[in-house]
């Protein structure tokens, strides 16, 4: 029996806000189902080989290669569609060796100065990770991702950004991602505080850092963490019924 599509008592866009503002037909492929499950597959095979070395080989990198992943990243979705990231790439040995030197003395407080609480070091210890940052001036880039808090325009008026974290946070998913499916490793690094990346880099102060990403070949024969991910079943819950405390909630409001 054919499949018969809903009708929608609001149909999106009004005829009204689509008068005003441009829209286009969605540019949409659907596979068929035998098709869908291949490609769901092969993806989640490849993401599922993505690890975070941190040896990285000096080998170079195509800047093309680059500007593609952080094409493909900008296409994520964003709060009212202000697209609040900028990602900030650098080769430059000079500009690396200055982020390794201002990152390994933020995390030498970190580490042997107990700035991080020993909850968190007992976390971090089968990881093995320490204050020295080498991967940061041999990786041969550095993409830093910025959140942009709010959009200052060209005559300096600002504009509020929106859902700003939520946005930069998927930009940076979709990063990793295409960085791993062309080939190349990644690794997210976060150092605290982060400031220091503003000054390095010379970055506004409407912007923050979130996330630096040193990228490149990981070294022959690096070594990773043996660690297992979650399943399925701890990691997804499905719902098929409203709890009872919403509807009590939604009782007393009633």
């Amino acid at each position: 029996m054919p499949h018969t599509e809903p009708i929608y008592e609001h149909p999106y866009p009004p005829a009204e806000l689509e008068a005003r503002h441009p829209f286009r037909e969605l540019d949409f492929v659907e596979y068929p189902p035998g098709e869908m499950s291949e490609r769901a597959a092969a993806f989640e095979a490849l993401m599922s080989r993505r690890r975070s070395p941190r040896l990285f080989s000096d080998r170079p990198v195509p800047r093309e290669l680059i500007e593609s992943a952080i094409r493909t990243a900008a296409t994520a979705p964003s709060g009212a569609h202000r697209q609040p990231w900028r990602f900030v790439a650098t080769e430059s040995a000079a500009v690396k060796a200055a982020i390794r030197a201002a990152a390994e003395e933020e995390e030498r407080v970190n580490y042997l100065e107990s700035r991080m609480n020993d909850e968190w070091q007992e976390a971090l210890a089968p990881i093995g990770t320490d204050h020295h940052k080498e991967f940061l001036q041999i990786a041969p880039w550095i993409v830093v991702l910025f959140e942009e808090r709010f959009e200052r325009r060209p005559d300096g008026e600002t504009r509020k950004n929106y859902y700003v974290k939520e946005s930069v946070g998927i930009a940076a998913g979709m990063f990793i991602a295409a960085l791993h499916n062309m080939g190349l490793a990644t690794l997210t690094h976060t150092p605290s505080p982060m400031v220091f990346l503003t000054r390095v880099l010379g970055r506004p102060d409407n912007e923050r850092p979130f996330v630096m990403f040193p990228i490149g070949y990981p070294l022959p024969g690096v070594k990773v963490p043996d660690f297992a991910r979650k399943p399925l079943d701890q990691v997804m819950v499905t719902v098929t019924e409203p709890h009872s405390a919403s509807l009590e909630r939604g009782d007393d409001h009633g």
